[in-house]
């Protein structure tokens, strides 16, 4: 399989386009106007509950620089708010490198911009299962898919995109853009992604020892088992 290795990058990329999908809201308001004071015109990506909040913070100024993921893409949320990021336009934003002119191709194709800072972090599991009354199916349905995608993906492009994964770095995060004239340089992209990789590997053992601590019978305890119909499924 061939793989895009990258020879030429920037140090420096201007921050336009936001993409934040958080479970902990907690500064986000400190980071958001943060964010408008060091990168003016910046636009704002987001979904569900989040963008609620980011509508409460931004007032009147919403109309022009938040969009709903939804609007973006094309693609309404699914129920229960199942799939709502995992979309080409999301990730080709994501993991388009600068210098590459076929990847700048297919931004022009599907009318994508590339994201160049991605806020997430994920439903709280490890809050979940540490509950004594907690059931597999109860854990399962916190299982969270889209963040942890997002936050890979913006981490493996480290080369151009930001990937914030913890409240308590939205303060230094605006220090550094104020001081950079709204850009995001390449040693702090790399910091963020060691950081993003820790945190969805720590993620994954916590769901991968409670399933391996249940047990087959308390799993099937969570559930009615369907009668299969004639001939089967």
């Amino acid at each position: 399989m061939a793989v895009n290795i990258v020879e030429q990058t920037d140090d420096l990329v201007k921050i336009r386009h936001v993409l934040v999908s958080v479970s902990d809201k907690s500064g986000l308001e400190e980071l958001v106007f943060g964010l408008l004071e060091a990168c003016p015109g910046v636009r704002f990506f987001s979904t569900g509950g989040t963008h609620a909040r980011l509508e409460e913070i931004l007032g009147s100024a919403a109309a022009g620089q938040l969009v709903r993921v939804s609007e973006y893409t094309g693609q309404p949320e699914t129920q229960g708010g199942l799939v709502k990021t995992l979309d080409f336009k999301i990730y080709l934003g994501l993991l388009t490198e600068r210098y590459n002119p076929a990847h700048r191709q297919d931004l022009a194709r599907t009318g994508a911009v590339p994201i160049d800072l991605v806020v997430v972090n994920l439903y709280p599991f490890a809050k979940t299962v540490a509950d004594p009354d907690v059931t597999v199916e109860r854990a399962r349905a916190n299982i969270d898919i889209g963040g942890p995608c997002m936050i890979r993906a913006a981490a493996k492009n480290y080369l151009r995109v930001g990937a914030v994964v913890d409240p308590a770095d939205y303060g230094d995060l605006v220090q550094r853009l104020r001081g950079a004239g709204g850009c995001l340089d390449l040693a702090t992209r790399f910091e963020l992604a060691r950081k993003a990789f820790v945190h969805t590997a720590e993620y994954d053992e916590h769901i991968a020892r409670f399933l391996g601590d249940s047990s087959v019978e308390a799993m099937r305890g969570c559930y009615r088992l369907a009668e299969p119909g004639p001939g089967g499924r």
